[in-house]
């Protein structure tokens, strides 16, 4: 996967999967949590972007996730 995607990139990833799944981030391999999305925040302009913000954590990561993602089990 690339160092940066656009918009159109994580929609298309997103579009291959159940779309009542709940989302969650990743974060960091050494603190493997499962963090919720909270706001998604445009920045208009040449130099634009979209944030999705985080909004707290639920707990650790399952262990096949983490095997999934290449992080070592915790």
């Amino acid at each position: 996967m690339p160092y940066k995607i656009t918009v159109r990139q994580l929609i298309n990833q997103l579009q291959a999967v159940d779309p009542d799944l709940p989302a969650y981030f990743a974060i960091n391999p050494d603190w493997p949590h499962t963090h919720y999305v909270g706001h998604i925040v445009e920045v208009p302009g040449p130099h634009g972007a979209v944030y999705l913000c985080e909004n707290g954590q639920e707990g650790v990561l399952p262990p096949t996730v983490r095997t999934e993602l290449g992080w070592a089990a915790a």
